[in-house]
């Protein structure tokens, strides 16, 4: 994630905005890019080690 605070929580509000529309991810405020949610990659059911943003199986 980026350490500049403005683009953090930009990042954090997208990825709140696609938990609670049960979507699959968001475009990166800063990038475009695509971002799979925490929601998605749990749902998956294991990690994929690509190091996703948003993995709920980081140790």
């Amino acid at each position: 994630m980026p350490a500049d605070a403005r683009h953090q929580q930009e990042i954090i509000e997208a990825h709140d905005r696609a938990l609670l529309a049960d979507a699959p991810g968001y475009s990166d405020p800063r990038t475009g890019l695509f971002v799979l949610s925490a929601g998605f990659l749990a749902a998956r059911g294991t990690c994929c080690g690509r190091g996703c943003r948003h993995c709920p199986y980081v140790k």
